[in-house]
């Protein structure tokens, strides 16, 4: 039998050449489970508002592994002790951090499973590839559920600066082209060390640290809360919603198996075992696509009107302000709707409805990004900074916003 050269090379776009450090790594790339993250867009609808947005999880999962390998390397140049097993679980922690993902991203946690958080079905994932993989997964485990005595690992998978916000900002950027998103993950990792078991960054790396924080804040206004975006994702939920309503009064729909079983069955966190895991890794982007195109030509109106509107990117108008909208606004509008269509107010409520988002680029109750200084005092970076605007960076910004038909205006 040929052996297989497992230790591959992926040319990224972003970083240039990606390579595969071991051959565990490479035959959990090679699992259909992950393989699967080459189906779900990394950014949901974001392609309807900027058309490069099309890149995937895949993409996402394999540079955060790399970006995971150079602050390994820094960090032992810097005389930190990482053992080949723990450099192993912080690769495969971080390659497999996002492969609980549903279709289309964020917009499924509450339409096909019942608020399940996408981090709890990764897990499901990792404890299902570990006994296929004879255990050898289980350190990495440990890290990701932040149960490994060394704390600085878990803050480098997960925390206000780890490789997985350092990856999507970048790529994000890249791919939307909005560039105020364009973060120094090379600067950001070249300036890390750890301190006390912590994960610190240099002094001389604060200016880096806030061009990251503005960066983020920039990319969620621009790109990820972008309001055309919103109310794409909105309507998805809406059409799933409606789906699920016309299912249980007994009207066939027509969709993948993966998704009918999802749409007829409430499936909660407690509900995961190996067979709806199994169900679950075969759904993705297409399945949704495929069933909006069935749902257009359906007899039910809402189901129909909500399934062109994204097909035929023909969207909901969106209103977005600083003050609450008003109940009455509302319910003025689905009045005259719901009897230019002669439907039910209720009916009306999946075209008008009201609801608001938050913004925060850098979270003050979560654990901080800290500033090692010269004299090896650790300040928060907020504290640290000379900079007013991390303060206001630090501040929640919310907006409210009214989704209604255009025909309304």
């Amino acid at each position: 039998m040929t052996q297989i050269n497992k230790l591959k090379i992926f040319n990224d776009p972003i970083y240039g050449f990606i390579t595969i450090p071991n051959e565990l790594v490479y035959d959990l790339i090679q699992h259909p489970y992950f393989q699967r993250l080459r189906r779900i867009s990394q950014m949901g609808l974001s392609y309807l508002v900027y058309p490069g947005a099309n890149h995937t999880r895949f993409h996402h999962a394999l540079g955060c592994m790399h970006l995971m390998k150079k602050a390994i390397d820094t960090l032992r140049f810097k005389d930190v002790v990482i053992s080949e097993e723990e450099e192993n679980a912080l690769l495969i922690a971080i390659l497999l951090h996002d492969i609980g993902h549903g279709p289309f991203s964020h917009a499924m946690e509450r339409s096909i499973v019942e608020d399940v958080h996408h981090e709890a079905i990764s897990l499901l994932f990792m404890n299902q590839l570990n006994e296929e993989f004879d255990g050898r997964l289980s350190l990495a485990i440990q890290v990701f559920k932040g149960e490994y005595h060394r704390k600085f690992m878990l803050q480098l998978i997960s925390s206000q600066l780890d490789m997985d916000r350092m990856d999507y900002l970048k790529r994000d950027s890249f791919y939307t082209g909005v560039a105020e998103g364009n973060v120094n993950s090379e600067r950001l990792i070249q300036m890390m060390n750890v301190e006390n078991d912590v994960l610190v960054i240099e002094e001389k790396g604060i200016y880096s640290v806030e061009k990251f924080l503005l960066s983020r804040r920039l990319m969620y206004w621009q790109a990820y809360l972008h309001k055309t975006s919103l109310v794409a994702e909105l309507i998805l939920m809406k059409v799933l919603k409606r789906a699920k309503e016309l299912i249980l009064k007994g009207i066939d729909l027509p969709c993948s198996e993966p998704l009918s079983y999802f749409m007829h069955n409430k499936i909660t966190l407690e509900d995961f075992d190996a067979e709806k895991l199994d169900l679950f890794s075969q759904l993705d982007d297409f399945d949704i696509i495929s069933a909006l195109k069935a749902w257009q030509r359906n007899d039910d109106f809402v189901l129909s009107t909500l399934s062109k509107m994204i097909i035929n990117r023909d969207l909901l108008k969106i209103k977005m302000s600083a003050e609450k909208v008003s109940m009455e606004e509302s319910q003025s509008l689905k009045e005259k709707f719901a009897s230019q269509h002669h439907i039910s107010q209720l009916e009306a409520g999946y075209f008008i409805f009201r609801g608001k988002i938050k913004n925060q680029a850098y979270s003050k109750e979560a654990e901080p990004i800290r500033i090692l200084k010269k004299d090896k005092t650790i300040e928060d970076v907020v504290e640290a900074s000379d900079q007013l605007n991390l303060k206001s960076l630090s501040k929640l910004v919310t907006k409210y916003y009214i989704c209604f038909p255009k025909q309304l205006i």
